[in-house]
């Protein structure tokens, strides 16, 4: 059975950092890339980055650009979302996605909040 766990969510004071985690199970982890995701009250969720199957290419939103750096160990079948100089706007439930199937996987996700 294919699982996808996040963990690592906080609360956190806005210009702090974070680092989630997303670990995989129930699928070969090493053969697929993993992207994170969030979703903010009241908004649709969107892509935050991905990773490739071997770690050695990332790409970002916009937004994520210089802030966050999304990394994996595929020994630890683990992938990773460090979060620095968080802002209120940051605020939301971050969900990893694998692209496993016909119709992919998601997390249960985790709360990340920023406020003073």
């Amino acid at each position: 059975q294919v699982q996808l766990v996040e963990s690592g969510g906080d609360s956190v004071q806005p210009g702090g950092s974070l680092k989630l985690s997303c670990a995989g199970s129930g699928f070969t982890f090493s053969n697929y890339a993993i992207s994170w995701h969030r979703q903010a009250p009241g908004k649709e969720r969107e892509a935050v980055g991905t990773i490739t199957a071997s770690g050695a290419r990332t790409n970002y939103e916009e937004f994520a650009k210089g802030r966050f750096a999304i990394s994996r160990d595929n020994a630890k079948k683990t992938v990773y979302l460090q979060m620095t100089n968080l802002k209120p706007e940051d605020t939301a439930v971050y969900y990893c996605y694998a692209p496993v199937g016909i119709r992919g996987y998601w997390g249960q996700g985790t709360q990340v909040t920023v406020s003073p």
